[in-house]
């Protein structure tokens, strides 16, 4: 029956120490679990011509969706004579999701009898689940976070309860009402329109006949920072276009990247000319291998006829040139 003392590890809520009496012959000991921050924590010691420490989170659906950003210093302090504690230089924003990713080779001979593991955690972070930059799950990654929160409810709330919005916005088939602030931080464009004499100025409204108002308000919720993923992806080529014309360069950004993720062969023909007509060369490279390199092409014959007969000339010439450079490579 192992002595449970063996596997137990001390912790505050920022330090572990695990206390190692006799490793005897031991070669493998890994520690019982102990929490610091949002995960399980272990330290492994493996003997063999060197000891290897080793800290990793416990396995679980948190370390594999959202694995911690560890800062950290580790020690080891001897029960022998005087001896200066062996340090391991500073670990910084280091993500830590298997046993391999933090090890310590210690050579056996500068340790002996009982001795000490100090983790001292500077910082953990984590990634936001909706992505984003990490941040630190204590008091000032949370106060950030809070605050942050809180900032983006209230636009939300000004927003969709339309308090003292100062500009309408006028859809192909309905309106709705914003603040010039919020518009012009968000878009030069926007800036340019309020900063002079205008029509946009002088009457406080602004038409974009080329989008619904539903459109619009997932326009306007992106540039508020509280849109919905659904919202988004419903909404994504109405947002592309706005998003180019405007000059919102994060959301053109954002709705290529989504547009990449589900090329299939009902969209792509619409998503090539897209990427002509935004200029995202990413995009058309995948659609143009969606087509040409898979054979897709053979399979949406009737659509693709249609697509040759309305599409722009120079798009067509480059999807026929990668026809043949296919043909070539056979």
């Amino acid at each position: 029956m192992k002595d449970s003392s063996y596997y137990k590890v001390e912790t505050t809520s920022r330090l572990a120490q695990w206390r190692i009496d006799n490793l005897s012959s031991c070669s493998f000991r890994r520690s019982d679990p102990f929490k610091i921050g949002l995960w399980n924590w272990h330290l492994v010691l493996e003997k063999n011509r060197v000891l290897m420490i080793k800290l990793y989170p416990e396995i679980s659906k948190l370390s594999k969706e959202n694995p911690p950003i560890a800062s950290f210093i580790i020690r080891v302090l001897s029960s022998i004579g005087d001896r200066k504690p062996l340090v391991h230089p500073e670990i910084k924003d280091q993500q830590l999701k298997s046993a391999d990713d933090f090890v310590w080779p210690l050579d056996l001979q500068l340790l002996g009898g009982k001795f000490i593991i100090d983790v001292e955690f500077l910082d953990l972070k984590t990634v936001p689940p909706q992505g984003g930059e990490p941040y630190s799950i204590w008091a000032e990654g949370q106060t950030q976070k809070r605050s942050n929160t809180t900032a983006l409810n209230c636009l939300n709330h000004m927003l969709t309860k339309g308090i003292y919005t100062d500009i309408t916005i006028n859809t192909s088939d309905g309106s709705v009402g914003a603040h010039r602030a919020v518009l012009a931080a968000r878009s030069p464009v926007f800036q340019t329109m309020f900063a002079h004499d205008l029509q946009e100025k002088e009457y406080s409204t602004i038409n974009i006949s080329d989008m619904s108002v539903e459109s619009c308000q997932a326009f306007l919720s992106y540039m508020y920072g509280t849109i919905d993923p659904n919202d988004f992806k419903s909404h994504r080529l109405a947002l592309l276009h706005a998003a180019d014309k405007y000059d919102v360069s994060d959301l053109k950004e954002a709705c290529h990247e989504s547009l990449l993720e589900d090329i299939d062969a009902k969209n792509v023909l619409e998503r090539l000319q897209n990427a002509a007509l935004y200029q995202l060369p990413e995009l058309k490279d995948n659609c143009l291998k969606y087509l040409v390199k898979f054979g897709k092409i053979y399979d949406i014959r009737d659509d693709f006829n249609v697509f040759l007969q309305c599409a722009d000339r120079d798009l067509i010439t480059e999807v026929f040139q990668e026809i043949l450079a296919t043909w070539k490579g056979f």
